[in-house]
């Protein structure tokens, strides 16, 4: 895997676990895995989510990605409530390796202090270079 090989948007903010928060125009923030997970994972055969209305806690397990490879869990990079999980991923998981930014996307959380759990994430910049010591 080559650091010039992944995709990292420049819309959302990173975590060292590889996840992914997208800040929405209603304030919550949608969850999913980055490019670098996916690759790492391979191909993704299953998804737990977790139920709506669940309160989660920053950098705490939510759920998990298993995949041929391995199963790994899925932190939430921000404390809040569990607004909707995508239930698109019970049938097809695929999504998350097909789109990780996109249709792949895990659940939207309504977080409880949004500038607060944003400012302890990683800007792209910053995640980039995270990667980029991880692949060196």
């Amino acid at each position: 895997m080559k650091l010039e090989d992944l995709v990292i948007p420049d819309d959302r903010y990173y975590t060292k676990d590889h996840e992914w928060a997208l800040p929405e125009d209603d304030g919550t923030v949608r969850v999913g895995v980055t490019d670098y997970a996916v690759q790492r994972l391979n191909e993704v055969v299953f998804v737990e989510t977790p139920t709506e209305g669940m309160e989660v806690v920053q950098a705490m397990p939510i759920g998990t990605v298993e995949s041929v490879k391995a199963v790994s869990e899925v932190f939430s990079p921000v404390t809040g409530i569990i607004m909707k999980s995508n239930e698109a991923l019970a049938f097809s998981p695929e999504l998350v390796n097909q789109d990780p930014y996109g249709r792949g996307w895990i659940v939207v959380v309504a977080p409880s202090d949004l500038q607060r759990e944003l400012s302890m994430l990683l800007d792209r910049a910053a995640y980039t270079a995270y990667v980029k010591h991880l692949l060196t």
